[in-house]
């Protein structure tokens, strides 16, 4: 039973059990034709590949192109997380602190090791920006330095809240349409399907922004 509005977020509920088995479950149920043979979805899942390839070539630099293949695959994994959680009694992983900084933690941190390994000198004058006023430098360093070490939070919160946000809508909408009239019911339910369509669309540019953003973190750190 749902206890508060915020329930249908907790992958441990008694309603909403296996919630982490659902997630995976769209994975199984793709045809495995789709890869081996020609069709629409493949021709078009192959153009947003290349589209996609060509802009985070041009984000990323042409040094070091086969990290497009991990961002790709990673934008992916976000957008079919996103989308499926909008079907009922499927829980949305990508909601969760757990999993989003699971995504964004260990993808940046093997950058920014990268980056002291191997381009160290550029570490160093990344942290402070052209034309700094010398009596500014060391509050530089250190305004560069948190805002380096926070970019995982921000990657996590922003996919996660912006995910909860739309859900919490469509269920407080969903709450009132039990005790409302037939012609507030028809506005709700005209409420609730514009929402979902604009929910579709966050799905999917909340897992663009994220893949971008991830991409200029690393561009940062590796090219010089």
């Amino acid at each position: 039973m749902i206890t508060n509005l915020f329930s249908s977020f907790d992958p441990c509920s008694s309603l909403f059990f296996y919630n982490w088995l659902r997630t995976l479950l769209i994975y199984f149920l793709i045809p495995l034709n789709i890869w081996l043979f020609k069709n629409q979805i493949f021709t078009l899942l192959n153009k947003i590949i290349l589209i996609l390839y060509q802009e985070l070539k041009t984000l990323i630099g042409l040094g070091y192109q086969g990290r497009t293949l991990i961002f790709i695959s990673l934008l992916f994994l976000i957008a079919i997380n996103n989308f499926i959680g909008l079907f009922p009694y499927i829980f949305t992983s990508t909601s969760h602190l757990v999993i989003t900084l699971s995504l964004a933690a260990p993808l940046w941190l093997a950058f920014i090791v990268f980056g002291w390994i191997n381009n160290i000198n550029h570490m160093f004058t990344h942290l402070v920006p052209l034309s700094t006023p010398n009596l500014l430098i060391p509050f530089m360093v250190i305004i560069e330095s948190i805002s380096n070490l926070i970019r995982p939070g921000t990657l996590t919160v922003r996919l996660s809240a912006n995910i909860i946000a739309g859900h919490l809508l469509l269920t407080l909408l969903g709450n009132q349409t039990s005790t409302s009239s037939r012609i507030t019911l028809y506005i709700l339910l005209s409420a609730q399907i514009l929402l979902l369509l604009l929910e579709i669309a966050v799905a999917l540019i909340q897992a663009y922004v994220f893949t971008v953003l991830s991409s200029l973190y690393a561009s940062e750190v590796v090219n010089h």
